[in-house]
């Protein structure tokens, strides 16, 4: 089974589902294999768990 994953900040539950199906009805195409062998793995990073350039998010989006 394929595995699309995705790494990114906070996401509604909808942006969520939009991005699964629209990942996995493209990856399905260009790969030709059924929709349904996929798997999409979504994992959403804390802003305090993100480093840019040696600062966390959290501190850059308060500068």
């Amino acid at each position: 089974m394929p595995v699309i994953t995705v790494e990114a900040g906070r996401l509604t539950k909808e942006q969520k589902a939009d991005l699964a199906k629209t990942l996995t009805e493209s990856a399905a195409r260009i790969m030709g294999i059924p929709e349904g062998a996929f798997i999409a793995l979504i994992k959403e990073n804390d802003p305090d768990n993100v480093g840019v350039g040696g600062v966390l998010l959290s501190e850059r989006r308060k500068a």
